[in-house]
């Protein structure tokens, strides 16, 4: 269930609950969207025009719809991509991709690896040592999530038709790093340019985990999530920082709004995923004014229908 729940109202916690329980498949994509916003920000959603970085978000997931956006969330189909755009090396290790959990051949897989699924955001299974995994709970996880569509849960269009399916990918540790998990680094950018990131840690568990926004002069910016524990100190610089800001710039050309997600392992820059409607379009700010400043940022394309 997600977190921001507990701060509706019976109504809206209700509604959100069915929602996500396929009730409201039928409800038309704007319909559903001007519900779920206001259940989630408090404020009627403006369409016609837009103000609010939120707001955009849920504009664009009606009105800018292009195909090439399901390869470039689907996380087996992207790497591809991200390899013709700026290279292999960029790329995190595929050990095997399967339809099905039962076709997984664990055997063949090393001590440490990651199991995640294609088509979804939180389908994701951590293994550090394959004599303790629990193989059950795991398999729990990963079908139900392969039983579902993500699109149905906010309307994120990319997601529509994105193959449900299970990769394994090498471990990654940072050996530069004594805190627990990767940092992950993730650039808001704006028809190709970053603007600003933030810096999240130990996002595998979201009861832990610590999330500031940073601006590209590395300094906190005024700006925060309610829905998450800033972190403590300013984190360190990355050391490829400029290569990431660049790396961002490449991916994010020509789109109105994407947010590309890094890590930096063994001074090594690793890609990591694309996400066109970060917290679904209902990111909680502190101070809320700076939804509206965001908002400036994001100029929107002409229709797109599919």
């Amino acid at each position: 269930m997600n977190k921001y729940l507990k701060f509706l109202t019976n109504k809206d916690f209700r509604f959100c609950y069915l929602s996500r329980n396929g009730f409201y498949h039928s409800m038309p994509d704007e319909k559903f969207l001007k519900r779920m916003f206001k259940a989630h920000i408090g404020k009627e959603l403006n369409l016609d025009n837009p103000q609010t970085f939120n707001e955009k978000l849920q504009w664009l997931k009606l009105y800018d719809r292009k195909p090439e956006y399901t390869t470039m969330v689907d996380k087996y189909e992207v790497k591809e991509y991200i390899s013709k755009k700026i290279g292999e090396e960029y790329i995190i290790p595929t050990l095997g991709v399967w339809d099905k959990f039962d076709d997984i051949d664990f055997d063949s897989l090393p001590k440490q690896f990651v199991l995640k699924c294609t088509h979804d955001s939180g389908g994701l299974v951590i293994c550090k040592n394959k004599a303790t995994f629990n193989k059950d709970a795991a398999q729990k996880k990963i079908n139900k999530c392969l039983k579902r569509n993500y699109f149905w849960n906010n309307r994120e269009y990319p997601y529509k038709n994105v193959k449900p399916r299970i990769i394994a990918e090498q471990y990654l540790e940072d050996d530069l790093s004594s805190k627990q998990g990767l940092t992950d680094y993730k650039f808001f950018c704006f028809n190709g340019e970053p603007k600003f990131l933030y810096v999240s840690s130990g996002l595998e568990n979201h009861k832990t985990a610590h999330i500031s926004f940073l601006t590209l002069d590395w300094e906190f910016a005024p700006f925060q999530r309610s829905d998450y524990a800033p972190l403590d100190k300013l984190p360190p610089k990355p050391t490829n920082f400029d290569k990431m800001l660049e790396t961002s710039s490449i991916l994010s050309q020509n789109i109105p709004f994407v947010r590309v997600d890094l890590y930096e392992v063994n001074k090594t820059i690793r890609f990591s995923e694309l996400t066109f409607s970060p917290c679904s379009g209902y990111m909680p700010f502190i101070d809320s004014k700076y939804d509206e400043i965001l908002g400036d940022l994001l100029v929107l394309p002409k229709k797109t229908t599919s």
